[in-house]
């Protein structure tokens, strides 16, 4: 990716909640794309990230680590402003409400949204799914998964598990304006899909063009030049 005067572009720095959970697979796939990932942690981590993933894991434990990282205040301006895309557990952070969490969520979606809600982790599974926006079929995987209970008006459903007819499956997806959730976890397949459309058409950032990344996923940069 170059810059009009030739130059090569600097990557999109694009941010993953690093407080626990599945973070590594998140940076996977966001380096396959040819995007910088950046682990959050602190408030200054978030310094010119162009948009924040929040990977599944605990909702309490990642709410506790937040309150006692003084992270709440610098996270809700974040999300605010800038895309952020949420997977099961930060699909609960970003509704606006959930039962036995230690602290409020942040409220950036209006979406009710209920823990644990297709069961425990035995309970876990595959299933297919309709989300037109990634030209049609996803496989998704759902582990303790959250159910999105009642969505607001304002909230456009873009996946749901697919019933193999013609009705609506249940939502399992949603996005509202820059702010995508999900309550299955694309970082546990190797389909890109999910990721190159929230990079590029809600973050509205510019990937590298696709014969600069390999067929294992890398990037010459993130490969390293011999």
């Amino acid at each position: 990716m170059h810059d009009a005067a030739g130059a090569e572009a600097p990557r999109p720095r694009v941010g993953v909640l690093a407080l626990q959970g599945d973070v590594a697979r998140h940076e996977a796939a966001l380096e396959a794309l040819g995007v910088e990932a950046v682990r959050v942690v602190t408030a200054p981590d978030l310094e010119g990230l162009a948009a924040l993933v929040l990977p599944g894991g605990e909702s309490t434990t990642m709410l506790t680590l937040v309150e006692s990282g003084e992270l709440r205040e610098p996270l809700t301006r974040f999300l605010s402003a800038k895309p952020a895309l949420g997977t099961c557990a930060g699909a609960i952070l970003l509704g606006r409400e959930a039962g036995g969490l230690p602290s409020p969520a942040f409220e950036i979606l209006d979406v009710a949204i209920e823990r644990n809600a297709y069961g425990r982790q035995i309970d876990s599974f595959h299933a297919e799914l309709d989300v037109p926006a990634v030209g049609g079929r996803f496989p998704g995987v759902f582990i303790r998964a959250p159910r999105m209970r009642d969505i607001g008006p304002g909230v456009e459903v873009i996946a749901r598990l697919s019933n193999g007819g013609d009705g609506a499956g249940e939502p399992v997806g949603v996005r509202s304006g820059h702010t995508v959730a999900l309550c299955f976890h694309p970082e546990l397949t190797a389909d890109l899909r999910f990721y190159r459309w929230f990079l590029t058409e809600v973050a509205g950032l510019r990937l590298p063009a696709p014969e600069t990344v390999t067929a294992d996923g890398e990037t010459p940069r993130s490969r390293g030049a011999a």
